[in-house]
C-alpha cells in the first residue's frame, strides 16, 4: 500500500531506527499481497492486527487509506522533520552556494577528497570545505601539522583540477579544555575556514564550559561554531548512542558569536540536529550568522542540508544570515575578516 511505502521512505530519509522502518516495509508488502476487499472486511470488523506483521499504527494507517484518506502518521511526517521542504525551507536550500563542515578519509571520513567533492559539485554547490579533524580526536585519526601541510597542497591541485568549483581549506579544530585551539596558529591562519567544536570533556561545569566556548569564539581565527551543545539525539550515528547537550549559558555564547562574527552552525546530522530549535531562536535574536552544514562523513550524508535548512526556516533564520549562501569569493573575504 502506497501510503505504508512512503511513511518508510520518509522514516528512511529522517534517519529512523531501522526496525521501525521495516514494520512500515513489512506491512505495506503484507497489504500489497491481501485482497482489497479482504482489507476492506477486516478493517469493518477490526481484525487487521490478526494479520501477521500489522500493528496498531500500521492498521490504523490501512484504515484511513482505505477510507481514502490521507493517513495522520503521514501527515504528520509531512508536517516536521521528515517533510518535503516548505518554502521557506526550499528557499534555504537553493540559495546554499557550498558546505562548510565536511570530512574525507584523512581523517575518519569514508571517501576521498576528490570523491566528497565531486559529490558536492553534482549537488549544485560551487564550493565545499574540507573541515578534516584536529590531531587531539586521535579516535577520528585527527590530522597532525605534517599530515595538514600535505593536506593543503592536495586540496590546491584537486581545486585547480575541478575549477570553477572549488576546494576550500579547512579543519574542524578541538576547543581545548580552556578555549584554545588544537592546532599550529600558522597554520589555522593558512586556511580558508575553520569550525571549531568541543568533543572532550562535554559535561564540564556550566560556567566552565561557557567560558571555554567564548575563550574560543572570540579568537579571530574561528569562522563557525560548530555542533554547539554536542549532543546526539538518537541512535544510528557513527558511534551509536545518545548524548544529552553541553551545559552552558547560551545566551552569552551566543552574544560572544554575534559580537565577533563567528557564524553559528546549524549541523544537519540526523543524529545531532544541533543545536535544539529553543537554541536556534535564542541565536537568531542574538543577532548571530549561521553556517548550514552537513557534517558529512561520505558523500550521500552531503544532501542532509535539507535537515538544517528545515530547522532554519522553522526558526526565523533567512538566507542572508547564512554565510554559505555567499560566493566563495565574498564568504573568503568575511572569513578573513573584510566583512
Amino acid at each position: 500500500m502506497e501510503a505504508l511505502r512512503r511513511i518508510a521512505f520518509l522514516l528512511e530519509r529522517a534517519h529512523e531506527p531501522t526496525y521501525r522502518v521495516r514494520a512500515f516495509r513489512n506491512a505495506a508488502d503484507l497489504a500489497g499481497r491481501t485482497p482489497r476487499d479482504e482489507l476492506a472486511e477486516r478493517a469493518r470488523r477490526g481484525t487487521l492486527t490478526e494479520l501477521p506483521g500489522i500493528g496498531k499504527v500500521t492498521a490504523l494507517v490501512i484504515e484511513e487509506a482505505l477510507r481514502g484518506e490521507t493517513p495522520v502518521y503521514l501527515r504528520r511526517l509531512e508536517a516536521t522533520e521528515g517533510a518535503p521542504l516548505d518554502e521557506a525551507a526550499a528557499a534555504l536550500r537553493r540559495a546554499l552556494r557550498g558546505d562548510l563542515h565536511t570530512h574525507s578519509d584523512w581523517s575518519d571520513g569514508g571517501a576521498s577528497i576528490r570523491e566528497m567533492a565531486e559529490t558536492a559539485r553534482d549537488l549544485g554547490h560551487d564550493y565545499i570545505a574540507l573541515t578534516d579533524h584536529s590531531p587531539r580526536l586521535t579516535v577520528a585519526n585527527g590530522l597532525s601539522a605534517e599530515r595538514l601541510r600535505r593536506q593543503l597542497d592536495a586540496v590546491a591541485e584537486l581545486s585547480a583540477e575541478l575549477a570553477p568549483f572549488r576546494v576550500l581549506t579547512g579543519i574542524e579544530v578541538d576547543i581545548l579544555e580552556d578555549g584554545s585551539l588544537d592546532q599550529d596558529p600558522e597554520l589555522l591562519d593558512r586556511l580558508d575556514v575553520v569550525v571549531a567544536s568541543v568533543h572532550s570533556k562535554l559535561r564540564m561545569d556550566r560556567a566552565a564550559m561557557t567560558r571555554r566556548m567564548v575563550a574560543a569564539v572570540r579568537d579571530p581565527r574561528v569562522n563557525v561554531l560548530g555542533h554547539c551543545t554536542g549532543r546526539i539525539v538518537k541512535g544510528g550515528g557513527r558511534r551509536g548512542g545518545v548524548r544529552p547537550e553541553s551545559q552552558f549559558d547560551a545566551a552569552l555564547v551566543f552574544d560572544a558569536c554575534a559580537a565577533y562574527d563567528v557564524a553559528v552552525e546549524i549541523n544537519s546530522r540526523p543524529e545531532r540536529l544541533d543545536p535544539p530549535k529553543r537554541l536556534l531562536r535564542l541565536a537568531v535574536e542574538a543577532g548571530c550568522r549561521f553556517a548550514i552544514d552537513s557534517d558529512a562523513h561520505a558523500p550521500g550524508q552531503l544532501d542532509w542540508q535539507p535537515n538544517g535548512c528545515d530547522r532554519a526556516a522553522r526558526c526565523g533564520v533567512a538566507p542572508e544570515q547564512v554565510v554559505n549562501t555567499m560566493s566563495a569569493d565574498d564568504l573568503l573575504a568575511w572569513a578573513r575578516g573584510g566583512s
